[in-house]
Parts: C-alpha cells; sequence; structure tokens
C-alpha cells in the first residue's frame, strides 16, 4: 500500500508531514530521516485498534488484512 504525505518545513528547523487519507495524522523530525521514522510510527499508530476495549458480539469476527 502506498499512502501520500504532504511534508512542510518548520520555520524553527526541521520538517513536520500529515497524512491526508488519514484524519489527524501527523507527525514531525529533525531531520528527513526522523521525518520519515516517525511517520511509519505515526501511521501505525493511526490504523491500530485497541483490541481489549472493542465490544464484539459471538458472531462477529476481527480480521487482519495486508494491502
Amino acid at each position: 500500500m502506498k499512502i501520500k504525505l504532504v511534508i512542510h518545513e518548520c520555520e524553527e528547523g526541521g520538517f513536520w508531514a500529515e497524512v491526508p487519507a488519514i484524519p489527524g495524522c501527523a507527525t514531525q523530525g529533525e531531520n528527513m530521516r526522523d521525518l520519515i521514522k516517525n511517520v511509519y510510527d505515526a501511521v501505525e499508530g493511526c490504523l491500530s485498534i485497541d483490541m481489549e476495549n472493542l465490544k464484539l458480539e459471538k458472531t462477529d469476527y476481527v480480521m487482519e488484512l495486508a494491502v
């Protein structure tokens, strides 16, 4: 899966990025290398589910999809 992100330069130095396809998903980094690492972490965090608090019925299923 490919996700587009918008990268911005910060006035005080470094970069920040937002992922328009995932509302509220944004991160920052002091340099491009740090930013990219942080983007992976941010996307994973935004797409993760807390399974302990998820209420499922007996007929419900949970499936993991790799794209």
